[in-house]
């Protein structure tokens, strides 16, 4: 152990299931999940040297920092890494099945899924549009505008407006399922 006290098999046992059910909340995709949290636990463990802090709440924090650091990493890279892997040919290795839906069932995804398609349904048919074209088909601020025949500052305040609207209604679903538990 190291002398920081820091265990990274303790932290591990501790964190696993609940890191992984944050990081598949996150992505809404479980096979993600489970690279990114396999990545942050060969992140913990590389770098536990360097962690200065005590007791169970800061191990914790410090882990949460590391996952939501290999998110930000991934949402960065990650259409250029998901493109590359299309180019040549290779796929993820790929869960069971059963490991899927227990991983699936344990994150509530059908409910966050659910919560999620609510909160678009409130949106405005021109916000909609506008986040649609810009997350889910990945096109630049210029071409959403363009598809919308609007300037594109008015694409980006529609997507920024849907987001943060969107983001205040699955914020309110995560306080709730907090307090529920």
């Amino acid at each position: 152990m190291p002398a920081s006290g820091l265990s990274i098999s303790s932290l591990y046992a501790r964190h696993r299931d609940d890191l992984l059910v944050f990081l598949v909340r996150r992505t809404a995709d479980v096979q993600l999940a489970v690279d990114l949290w396999a990545e942050t636990f060969a992140q913990a463990l590389a770098s536990q040297g360097r962690y200065r802090g005590s007791g169970d709440e800061e191990a914790a924090a410090w882990l949460y920092a590391i996952a939501r650091h290999q998110l930000a990493r991934y949402y960065r890279r990650g259409r250029a890494e998901r493109r590359a892997m299309t180019r040549l040919g290779i796929e993820r290795p790929v869960l069971d099945p059963e490991t899927e839906d227990e991983i699936i069932r344990r994150a509530g995804l059908g409910e966050l899924r659910r919560e999620l398609e609510l909160a678009v349904a409130t949106l405005s048919d021109d916000v909609r549009a506008a986040i649609t074209l810009r997350v889910i088909d990945e096109l630049p601020y210029s071409a959403v505008a363009s598809e919308l025949a609007i300037s594109e500052q008015a694409a980006r305040a529609r997507v920024s407006r849907g987001l943060r609207t969107l983001g205040s209604a699955l914020d309110i679903a995560s306080i709730t399922e907090t307090l529920r538990t």
